[in-house]
């Protein structure tokens, strides 16, 4: 598409998005319907017949691309918090329930058990290979981990176009891939994942629940709901959102915060970790994992833009599954909803990009779990292409990839765009110090 198609694909894509978002109740989806209709029939239109008018542009090759992503960008999504009232009572309800060892099976393995609050709300069970520890012996999960704390920012997952962008991105959502919009939902697939919590189905739950201490408390709560096992289950779901998009999961009492707020004031080596994070010719953090730090707002710095990005972290050996040569986590396209916008090739690889807030505490890192120190993330962005037997003990780059899909991954920006030979964009004391503001952001959190 070129330069002045792409121009006119992208406003009319933004138009239909607003028209979308502001239409009254009672005209249902027909206008939106219409406005994602035109969207792509001018698209086309203007791919098709601006592009000989377009003088000076040289000829470039097509990203792959389907019409169904733009046309899901414009789809309304779901709601991703639920619109009935978190009541501190319910809230209670579903943090008894969190914590509540009985509910795996066997027995022994709470929410709280993989989410500690000492590790951020992350963590991996006792588990020594960087992904979790299920409630049976040698079951694993099959990714890192991800903290729970700071859900309630989190929009519903969609596609979003940047400006410069030749095609929208994938935003937001729970997961690594955002595959669920609904934390209410969400639940059931740890609780019913035999690596994870090891339940068999919806009624082994329930009776779990209905036998539990809080059994009066969840039937004043929900009352006939707790009838089905699915009903159950939801009403489960229903209490731990509550929760978990309490005001006490999004606390804000880190050092920064208070920085924020002209409280206290970062050490030098803090503040120069702070200078680097934020450079567009440095470290380049803060180009994925946003921030304001001139406004004393903390909720402006939620450190990250929840967009997705293929990164190809090292191959995490530990993991059972991976002794299988041709095993590869694909991230988002491997979520296969219908529609099939999230199916396209060039989002292979690609994962959500996590809030870095309370990243000091957690014992292991990236969608797999395959760095067990913070200053080891650090310096991979800073030297993995400068290094990289450093990073890929074989010598090949990529190795948790398949190699159709290496074209996708990050090479075109700091600090990913140094080859062999070339001088890092981050020195050892460049890390250090940007480990050191990272560390600012560590909540003082209670259970």
């Amino acid at each position: 598409m070129s330069a002045r198609a792409r121009h006119v694909a992208r406003a009319l894509y933004r138009l239909a998005a607003m028209t979308e978002a502001h239409a009254a109740p009672h005209t249902g989806n027909t206008l939106k319907l219409v406005a994602a209709a035109g969207a792509l029939a001018f698209g086309a239109f203007a791919a098709v017949v601006l592009r000989p008018h377009d003088p000076g542009e040289p000829p470039k090759p097509e990203p792959p691309r389907r019409a169904a992503s733009i046309a899901a960008s414009i789809v309304p999504s779901k709601p991703a918090r639920s619109v009935e009232p978190a009541t501190p009572a319910r809230a209670l309800l579903g943090k008894r329930i969190f914590f509540d060892e009985s509910l795996s099976e066997p027995k022994g393995t709470s929410c709280a058990s993989c989410h500690e609050p000492a590790l951020g709300f992350a963590g991996v069970h006792g588990s020594k290979l960087g992904v979790a520890l299920g409630s049976r012996h040698d079951h694993y999960a099959r990714r890192n981990t991800p903290s729970l704390l700071y859900l309630k920012y989190v929009r519903p997952f969609h596609f979003h176009w940047e400006e410069d962008a030749p095609l929208p991105d994938g935003r937001g959502g729970f997961f690594w891939d955002g595959r669920s919009d609904s934390i209410a939902e969400l639940v059931r697939q740890p609780l019913l994942n035999p690596d994870e919590m090891g339940n068999t189905d919806a009624a082994m739950v329930s009776k779990k629940l209905l036998a539990s201490a809080y059994a009066a408390e969840l039937r004043t709560e929900f009352g006939d709901a707790l009838s089905t096992p699915d009903g159950a289950l939801k009403s489960l779901g229903r209490a731990l959102e509550s929760y978990l998009l309490s005001d006490a999961m999004a606390p804000f009492s880190s050092k920064y915060d208070d920085y924020l707020r002209g409280k206290v004031k970062l050490d030098e080596f803090e503040t120069r970790g702070l200078a680097l994070f934020k450079n567009p010719e440095r470290g380049n953090c803060a180009s994925c994992h946003r921030l304001n730090d001139r406004i004393p707002n903390p909720e402006r710095s939620l450190f990250s833009d929840y967009g997705y990005e293929a990164v190809a972290v090292p191959r995490n050996r530990h993991m059972p599954r991976n002794r299988n040569a041709k095993e590869f986590d694909l991230g988002v396209c491997e979520r296969h909803e219908p529609g099939g916008h999230t199916d396209e090739e060039r989002l292979c690889g690609s994962f959500r990009t996590p809030s870095l807030r309370n990243v000091a505490l957690r014992p292991s890192f990236m969608h797999n779990g395959v760095f067990s120190s913070l200053r080891d993330v650090v310096a991979f962005y800073a030297t993995r292409g400068t290094e990289t037997k450093r990073w890929y003990p074989s010598g090949a780059a990529f190795d948790d990839l398949p190699s159709k899909y290496h074209k996708y991954v990050k090479v075109d920006r700091p600090p990913y765009d140094r080859g062999a030979g070339e001088k890092p964009r981050l020195d050892d004391a460049d890390i250090d110090a940007i480990v050191a503001f990272l560390n600012t952001l560590s909540d003082v959190t209670q259970r």
